[in-house]
């Protein structure tokens, strides 16, 4: 038997057996199984042998805390007792059933979304991930308003289905756009890189929601059937509006007939210390698109909330739409229990504490230490720092869209430490799961503290 820590039983099950059993996984991995965002030959993927809480063991048997949540959606952590007992009972009495068919799981998971959601959000469309949760959004508030047009921020994502990824405003939709999906794209609230030339906040709300009027004004608000906007941005930065945005940007949407889509995908169930990230301004959606942290991704599942307005376009119109999968009673199971274990434990209440109290203020004191960090942002558990060749002129670490070697250098040194972390372009976003315990979060930031004496050395 391998022992990588006496002291944690879960190291205990990380036997000689397991780690030939991983090295077969990865071996057929390599010969068979064809991976998103990657040019395959040169891609050299992680095995994972087990995974308990906020740790991964990887294919070596090394335990790596996770403060990526994996892809910003295990929020309770992994393997979390309640919800592993709710999958094994619900696929011991009904795997699954066609969803013209009524079954609990899916009634009871959509009570809870529609309690949770803030305003007249009181429907629910499930679907299998959030990227056919904002397709499906798009379509109903098409089919709702008669318009196309559908209005997207850059530095956005929104999902890898071909709609979506149109919709999206990050380089991943180079690619795939060919310009043929009726998106229209507008420059987002984002202070630290201002495209409005903004020295404070409320002049960035303000050019912000000018540039968006001469936009709607521009393109036609007859011919807009949306915007699509995602309330913290989640891999493009975890940039929060400024004040008076999301306001602004729900009041320019009503007084033009503009179906407002929130995509709380990544935002939402609890990781930014609310239950949705729209409860911190109090702004009520026509539709809001979840995924992710609703069951923590132990079984697929997303979905649309949707308003009473919206909702009674198709009370007596059918809704040219469906998946085979909606609403499946292993997904809707795990997100009962997931939601009565956030619940149960405060998860929400915690991540929030995390933020103020850990997260915060020891990224902020980095701040003041590491001449890398050009800007710290975040809330609850949903936090970035940006690196910098230099802060004067804000040069990134990493070109917009890419990375360099001294991201790269960055990384390896967080898992050399034994730290899983989240990074995209010239950031390194701390994402942890919302019930992590603090010595350990703690341990991760100490970890990260360190590696970033490296981008230091390419800091001015």
């Amino acid at each position: 038997m391998t022992v990588i820590n006496a002291n944690d039983d879960l190291d205990r099950t990380v036997t000689d057996e397991r780690l030939r059993a991983g090295r077969r996984a990865y071996d057929l991995d390599r010969s068979h199984v064809f991976h998103s965002w990657q040019a395959q030959g040169p891609f050299d993927p992680m095995t994972v042998l087990a995974a308990e809480g906020p740790y991964i063991w990887d294919g070596e048997g090394r335990k790596l805390l996770d403060m990526s949540s994996q892809l910003v959606n295990t929020n309770i952590g992994h393997q979390h007792p309640k919800v592993v007992a709710a999958i094994q009972e619900q696929a011991a009495s009904l795997c699954t059933i066609a969803p013209q068919h009524v079954n609990d799981a899916r009634s009871e998971a959509a009570r809870l979304v529609a309690e949770l959601t803030p305003g007249d959000l009181d429907h629910v469309f499930f679907t299998n991930g959030g990227a056919d949760a904002n397709e499906h959004a798009i379509r109903m508030a098409r089919l709702h308003t008669g318009r196309t047009k559908v209005l997207s921020a850059y530095r956005s994502y929104h999902g890898g289905t071909q709609l979506a990824v149109n919709a999206t405003g990050d380089p991943r939709r180079f690619a795939n756009d060919y310009s043929a999906e009726g998106i229209v794209h507008f420059m987002p609230a984002y202070q630290y890189r201002s495209y409005f030339g903004s020295s404070t906040e409320a002049e960035e709300t303000s050019r912000a929601l000018r540039h968006l009027e001469d936009m709607i004004t521009l393109e036609g608000p007859g011919n807009i059937a949306a915007l699509i906007l995602e309330t913290v941005p989640g891999t493009a930065g975890i940039y929060g509006p400024p004040a008076g945005y999301l306001e602004g940007v729900r009041e320019l949407t009503s007084r033009y007939g503009i179906v407002f889509i929130a995509d709380e995908v990544m935002a939402g169930f609890g990781r930014t210390g609310r239950w949705f990230a729209l409860d911190h301004w109090g702004v009520r959606p026509d539709l809001l698109t979840f995924a992710k942290g609703v069951n923590s991704g132990y079984v697929p599942l997303g979905g649309v909330a949707i308003s009473d307005g919206v909702f009674e376009t198709f009370r007596d119109r059918a809704y040219p739409g469906g998946l085979t999968y909606s609403g499946h009673p292993l997904a809707c199971a795990a997100a009962v229990a997931t939601i009565t274990a956030m619940r149960d434990e405060g998860m929400v209440e915690n991540a929030d504490r995390l933020g103020r109290d850990i997260i915060g203020p020891a990224l902020h004191e980095m701040a003041q230490r590491h001449p890398s960090i050009g800007d710290v942002r975040g809330m609850g558990c949903f936090w970035a720092i940006e690196l910098v060749r230099d802060r004067a002129t804000r040069e990134p670490l990493a070109a917009y869209g890419g990375s360099s070697p001294e991201m790269n250098a960055v990384i390896a040194a967080m898992k050399s430490g034994g730290v899983l972390p989240f990074a995209n372009f010239n950031r390194i976003h701390v994402v942890p799961p919302l019930n992590t315990p603090d010595a350990d979060l703690r341990f991760g930031l100490e970890v990260l503290d360190e590696a970033l004496s490296i981008a230091d050395e390419y800091a001015a």
